[in-house]
């Protein structure tokens, strides 16, 4: 499949959230308004088909402390796995990243304790872009009871 990465920009805010509407095994409802609330198209990439003009995927970044950032929302339209989308989406934020000197990237996900086999994938997607597990927290504040986070990190240069 051909697609390309660009720059989110605010009007790709609808067919992100669309996204994750077409994802319910691995998005609730209450992410959509949370996408909505937090979306901002400077630390957000979207890939695109060229050929439907329509965003098939994306990635958004949140940068809360200097020197480090988490990757909040990252879909890839269901049709769309396999074809290397969501592994250019992280590398085009990793890129952007280190360009602003950010140092570790952080990543939650639903922890393997939990036997949802989706997220089995999810899993196995961060850690071979080299994300580890250096954390599980349940609760979480904002995550909905019984569904611990996995959290993840990657380094992106050398802390010390």
């Amino acid at each position: 499949m051909i697609f390309s990465v660009r720059q989110a920009e605010p009007a790709d805010r609808d067919s992100c959230v669309a996204i994750l509407q077409q994802l319910p095994d691995y998005f609730t409802p209450n992410t959509y308004d949370e996408l909505r609330r937090h979306f901002s198209a400077p630390d957000a990439w979207v890939a695109v088909d060229p050929g439907e003009n329509s965003v098939v995927g994306f990635v958004l970044v949140e940068s809360r402390y200097f020197g480090t950032a988490e990757i909040t929302f990252a879909a890839v339209l269901r049709e769309h796995h396999g074809f290397g989308i969501g592994t250019t989406l992280v590398e085009q934020a990793f890129a952007a990243l280190a360009e602003r000197r950010v140092v570790i990237v952080e990543v939650k996900t639903l922890d393997a304790s939990v036997d949802y086999k989706p997220y089995g994938a999810t899993r196995r997607f961060w850690e071979s872009r080299g994300f580890r597990q250096i954390d599980c927290i349940d609760p979480l504040p904002g995550w909905p009871p019984g569904n611990p986070a996995a959290i993840y990190a990657a380094a992106l240069a050398a802390t010390r």
